[in-house]
């Protein structure tokens, strides 16, 4: 089981879209996959389609990470409607924010990491939405992940908002989790035309090389729509989401290499 957070620094980057459009491609290339909503805004769970009745979530697991918990807190995507294969989701909760001090003790730390040991048989993939900060909850991310992918627009603050992110991957790399490594830098919602988007790009490229990751992601509503109708986006209609679709698998592909996962020969096609 390959463990991968989608980390940003800064909120209103895209961070939660891109996580859903990286689930699916996964859940359309019959990857078995859990997103734990680690966002206490819990956007996440919204556009997965989950019905929250009678569960427990991700806040229950950080108070015990026991096995009972764990399963109660862990619900089915309604995304299985449009086509069979496994996508479950750890749902999210506001609650989340108490569990995200600035100096978490080392069994905290730990939390997701004891959570996700009980599950690893299950799942190829687990995609973590973390909280837009480097508090208590990204490092309890971070814990317990291979990679982390840093989220980024285009802009002024982009290229040391990365950086920040690629520090503290390091940091956590070198005092907690030798494990841990950047997967490497997503940049989202670039308007092609845009020459200060070119430029910061460049910027991003000439500062960070191949931790740039190909493609970059153009701004589109079609991701926003899909996700306001809680659909994958590999589904919705139109040419402007099937591109878009087409962005998400292959920054996927990254993600499969890095994390040698075995990829269903015939998985669920959807596109």
């Amino acid at each position: 089981m390959h463990v991968l957070s989608v980390s940003s620094l800064k909120g209103g980057v895209g961070k939660t879209t891109v996580t859903l459009g990286l689930a699916s491609a996964a859940f359309a290339r019959g990857i078995r996959t859990l997103v734990v909503d680690l966002d206490p805004q819990s956007d996440v769970s919204t556009g997965l389609d989950v019905s929250t009745a009678g569960r427990l979530n991700v806040a229950d697991v950080l108070e015990n990470p026991k096995e009972k918990t764990v399963r109660q807190a862990i619900a089915p995507s309604g995304w299985t409607k449009v086509h069979p294969g496994k996508i479950d989701i750890m749902l999210g909760s506001p609650s989340a924010i108490n569990y995200d001090g600035p100096h978490p003790s080392v069994r905290d730390v730990w939390k997701m990491e004891e959570a996700l040991a009980l599950v690893e048989d299950e799942y190829d993939l687990v995609l973590i939405d973390c909280a837009p900060s480097l508090n208590a909850l990204t490092r309890t991310a971070w814990a317990a992940s291979d990679r982390v992918s840093v989220v980024t627009e285009p802009g002024l603050f982009s290229v040391a908002a990365a950086d920040r992110a690629l520090r503290a991957i390091e940091e956590i790399r070198r005092g907690l989790s030798s494990r841990l490594q950047p997967l490497g830098i997503i940049v989202n919602r670039v308007r092609p035309q845009s020459v200060e988007h070119q430029f910061r790009i460049k910027e991003l490229r000439d500062r960070f090389g191949d931790l740039v990751l190909e493609p970059q992601l153009p701004e589109r509503t079609s991701l926003q729509q899909a996700q306001g109708a809680a659909k994958p986006l590999h589904v919705w209609p139109g040419e402007s989401a099937q591109e878009l679709a087409t962005d998400f698998d292959q920054l996927l592909d990254h993600i499969v290499e890095a994390g040698n996962i075995e990829v269903p020969e015939n998985g669920p096609q959807a596109h």
